[in-house]
């Protein structure tokens, strides 16, 4: 099963980087190929909030969407989206953010998915591995649109996508880190 683990150290906070992340029906202005995002319902359990969503996706000729379920759990620091339908089997993504200064925080980002079957996997791999590594730079970069850059770099480190495997990593420098 395809697994993808990202995490960063960005210059905003953790509530502002929750934010950005919780207001999906915007991600079809900066997540690339995210054609729309729409929420169909919403409700509350304590004192978190769920949402059921669909995204279209969209890359070349390949267009699907997606009906997922968010659990915004904002106590914690906590997003967790899960969706069975369309060419998945399942999809599970958990964002994080952790705060480290009033003005930064740590955000992690992890997703596995399966295809409905092998034939979808051979044909739409591909796609979606390139499409969901794009998901975690998007956002940061939105961040700093929304929020301003920060003028200092902060060390980060990013972990790949591995297909079949636990995800390897390997270090890669952060956006804000100045070209070697």
């Amino acid at each position: 099963m395809p697994a993808l683990h990202a995490k960063r150290r960005v210059s905003h906070s953790a509530e502002e980087m929750f934010n950005l992340v919780a207001d999906v029906e915007r991600y079809p202005e900066f997540v690339p190929h995210c054609q729309k995002h729409v929420i169909v319902s919403r409700g509350t359990s304590g004192s978190n909030e769920f949402l059921v969503t669909y995204m279209t996706m969209a890359r070349g000729i390949f267009r699907k969407t997606i009906r997922g379920r968010d659990t915004l759990d904002r106590a914690n620091g906590r997003i967790l989206v899960e969706a069975r339908a369309g060419p998945l089997r399942c999809l599970r993504t958990v964002w994080s953010f952790v705060p480290r200064t009033s003005e930064s925080c740590d955000v992690a980002f992890d997703l596995t998915y399966e295809f409905s079957n092998p034939v979808m996997e051979f044909i739409l791999g591909d796609i979606f591995d390139g499409m969901f590594r794009q998901f975690v730079r998007a956002f940061e970069r939105r961040a700093d649109i929304i929020y301003g850059v920060a003028p200092v770099s902060l060390p980060m480190r990013q972990h790949g996508l591995s297909r079949g495997s636990p995800a390897s990593s390997s270090p890669m420098p952060s956006i804000h880190a100045p070209a070697a």
